[in-house]
């Protein structure tokens, strides 16, 4: 069992950085991979990055190169930098774990929502 808590998300003008931070309960964070996912209003919710357990990245194309995922499996925790933000990057955001590579989904955080103005 993996319990997830997100936090960093809020409020930034375009072009600004934000950096999520998800924490992991339990001693088998490093043995997940983990992921970002994010969902905006009335749209499906769609990876943004996933990294495994030895540290192999997957990018979707939406924030590939703005957005930096990484992990510290020492400190349990999974991070997702966001730079050069865009008004489209609104969207409540998810950190979950699992042991699929491309779709990390068995364990889900309640989310953080990030909002990007104009």
């Amino acid at each position: 069992q993996v319990q997830l808590v997100e936090s960093g998300g809020g409020l930034v003008q375009a072009g600004g950085s934000l950096r999520l931070s998800c924490a992991a309960s339990g001693r088998t964070f490093s043995t997940y991979t983990m992921g970002w996912y994010r969902q905006a209003p009335g749209k499906q919710r769609e990876l943004v990055a996933s990294v495994s357990r030895s540290g192999v990245i997957n990018y979707k194309d939406r924030g590939e190169g703005r957005f930096t995922i990484s992990r510290d499996n020492a400190k349990n925790t999974v991070y997702l930098q966001m730079d050069s933000l865009k008004p489209e990057d609104t969207a409540v955001y998810y950190c979950a774990a699992g042991s699929s590579f491309w779709s990390p989904n068995e364990y889900w955080g309640q989310g953080t929502q990030v909002t990007v103005s104009s």
